[in-house]
């Protein structure tokens, strides 16, 4: 059913269970961007560890070692779980795209580079994954004000063809995604965990059902919850978006303070934030270069008032790119003239 690149590329950067103490973790993320870079680089593919293993292992010097013929040769040694693993998960309703498919999210290959998950494991329909749109992130724990905000937000991009990109967890994510998806819109979830317990979730099965929602993750389906898992997913929201907006963060500690703040600095997204709030990170994103973004006081009555926003809060951001390019070279002339 999967061809020998494909298994090969799960085979070196998936779990299939928890592992065990004394078993070899698969690679991670940025360890199997570069050993890929390499193995491009050298004439091979993935499929060719199958049969030129040592010859491949010999070669390579990179990651200082990590990258070990035993750790290789103990995680393509992995067939049989695979196999029982991926019959599972398809009988769920869980798909798989590698970087090698053409539904793999351009986008976000071409932001991230080599440094791009290896694959997504799905549920629902993988064709949103092109069709960008607003991500919409914020912490767990909300205001009645920020929920009402978050809705009004997800019901508008809903009525204007405009994606929901978020998170799927409780609070700004899921209130964004839910509020979208009831207004009949769409919405795409970058999960962090559990994937496999939210493809038969009554909050998410039925837009699954009707195609209006995709649900992704490039940890294995079955992945509980996990701090450092919560933080690397938040560049793949951003860079599955066209602009991003976040709804409430805290300056200096959580996920969406982080995620927000790399999102600045790697200008993945044009960023927007909920101004009229108390919390100490939308401050401090917006002195950082985000855009506010009210809600207009007729909002309910005007058609296209989001996108609007977006599209000129994207044209000052770019003036105000453009400024800071041209303070950046006169300050090298004038240093070059003294």
């Amino acid at each position: 059913m999967y061809d020998d690149n494909t298994k090969a590329i799960l085979l070196l950067s998936s779990y299939f269970s928890k592992v065990k103490k004394d078993e070899y973790k698969p690679l991670t993320v940025i360890e199997y961007g570069r050993f890929a870079l390499w193995l491009h680089e050298n004439g091979y593919s993935p499929a060719s560890l199958f049969q030129q293993l040592d010859e491949i292992a010999d070669s390579w010097h990179g990651s200082k070692g990590s990258i070990t013929k035993e750790r290789l040769k103990a995680l393509l040694g992995r067939g049989v779980a695979m196999s029982l693993a991926l019959e599972k998960w398809q009988r769920a309703g869980v798909w798989l795209i590698t970087r090698m498919d053409e539904e793999y999210p351009k986008e976000l290959k071409k932001r991230l580079g080599h440094n791009s998950p290896a694959f997504f494991y799905g549920v629902g329909n993988k064709h949103l994954l092109k069709s960008g749109g607003l991500a919409v992130i914020g912490s767990r724990g909300i205001s009645s004000e920020d929920e009402k905000y978050t809705s009004d937000i997800g019901k508008q991009a809903a009525s204007e063809g405009l994606n929901i990109v978020s998170g799927g967890a409780r609070g700004v994510d899921e209130t964004a995604m839910l509020s979208a998806l009831s207004a009949s819109g769409t919405a795409i979830g970058v999960m962090a965990d559990s994937l496999l317990k939210a493809s038969t979730s009554s909050k998410w099965r039925q837009y699954l059902q009707s195609e209006n929602l995709v649900l992704i993750s490039s940890f294995y389906p079955e992945a509980g919850f996990n701090a450092g898992n919560a933080m690397a997913r938040n560049k793949y929201i951003y860079c599955l978006s066209e602009y991003a907006l976040s709804v409430r963060s805290d300056e200096g500690k959580g996920g969406t303070w982080t995620g927000a703040k790399e999102n600045l600095q790697k200008h993945w997204a044009p960023l927007f934030v909920k101004p009229e709030s108390e919390a100490s990170g939308n401050r401090a994103l917006m002195a950082m270069g985000a855009s506010p973004l009210n809600l207009p006081v007729d909002h309910v009555d005007s058609s296209s008032w989001l996108t609007g926003l977006l599209e000129t809060g994207l044209v000052m951001a770019s003036k105000q790119d453009r400024q800071a390019s041209m303070d950046l070279f006169a300050n090298k002339d004038s240093g070059k003239s003294d």
